[in-house]
C-alpha cells in the first residue's frame, strides 16, 4: 500500500507528526511509498508565512526521506483558479497511471489518509460554513476567493473527495472549537440547517473509516457523551 497522507495544517498536528521523524520511526517507516497532498492550501508564494507548504516543509518533510517528487505542492505563480485546475490535473494523472486508486462508489480519488483539522466554525479544509464550495459535486478541487479567514484566496478539496478516503481523521484542539466539536461529533444542534453550518458534520467517508482525536478542552462540551 502507498500511504498518501493529506496534510494538516495546525502547528498541535505537526507536533504529532514530527514524532515520525524520530527514531524508531524515522528508520522503520519505508519513506518511499508516501505521497504528500495538501486537502487546502493558501494561494500565496511558498516561502510566505501564510503557506501550508512552508509550514510542513520547515517542521516536517525536510527531516525525512520522502521523494520531493513524491510531494504535491501548488502552483503558485498563477492564478488560485488556475492553481486549482493544475493540482485536480495531476491528481488525475496520478489516477490515469494507476497510482492512486479511485473509489468504487464514484469517480473520485481514493486517498489512503486524509487528516483534517476543525476550526472554531466547524470548517475543515477551506470549506466554510454555508459556502458554495460545500455544494461542489463534480469537481475534485475547487477555490474560493472569499474565505473569512485570511488569506482569501484558497484551494481546496471538495467534499466528495474527502468523503472518498479509505480514513479520515479529524483531529481538534482547544477550547474555542468545543461548541463546533460538540455540533459535529454527538449530533446535538437545535438548528435545522446543521451540515451547512458546521462542515465538519459533512465528512462521512462512503466506504472508508472516520475516527476523531479531540484533546481534553475541545471535548469539554460533549457531556457523557463517548469520546
Amino acid at each position: 500500500m502507498i500511504w498518501r497522507p493529506i496534510w494538516p495544517n495546525t502547528s498541535r498536528n505537526y507536533q504529532r507528526f514530527q514524532k515520525l521523524c524520530e527514531a524508531p520511526y524515522s528508520m522503520t517507516v519505508d519513506w518511499t511509498r508516501w505521497y504528500i497532498f495538501w486537502t487546502d492550501e493558501r494561494a500565496v508564494a511558498k516561502n510566505h508565512a501564510d503557506s501550508n507548504y512552508k509550514t510542513t516543509k520547515e517542521r516536517f518533510l525536510s527531516k525525512v526521506p520522502i521523494l520531493n517528487s513524491h510531494v504535491y505542492s501548488i502552483n503558485d505563480n498563477v492564478t488560485v483558479e488556475d492553481a486549482a485546475g493544475e493540482y485536480e490535473f495531476a491528481i488525475r494523472q496520478l489516477v490515469k497511471l494507476r497510482k492512486l486508486g479511485v473509489s468504487e462508489s464514484n469517480d473520485c480519488p481514493k486517498f489512503d489518509l486524509i487528516i483534517l483539522s476543525m476550526g472554531p466554525d466547524g470548517h475543515v479544509a477551506s470549506l466554510f460554513p454555508d459556502h458554495p464550495a460545500l455544494r461542489v459535486k463534480d469537481e475534485w478541487v475547487t477555490f474560493i476567493t472569499d474565505s473569512p479567514e485570511p488569506p482569501p484566496e484558497r484551494i481546496t478539496f471538495t467534499l466528495p473527495v474527502i468523503n472518498s478516503a479509505s480514513n479520515v481523521a479529524v483531529v481538534v484542539t482547544g477550547e474555542d472549537k468545543a461548541t463546533a466539536a460538540r455540533a459535529a461529533v454527538s449530533g446535538k444542534c437545535e438548528r435545522t440547517d446543521c451540515s451547512s453550518l458546521f462542515p465538519a458534520r459533512m465528512v462521512w467517508p462512503i466506504d472508508g473509516t472516520l475516527a476523531w482525536f479531540l484533546d481534553k478542552p475541545a471535548a469539554s462540551d460533549l457531556g457523557n457523551a463517548e469520546h
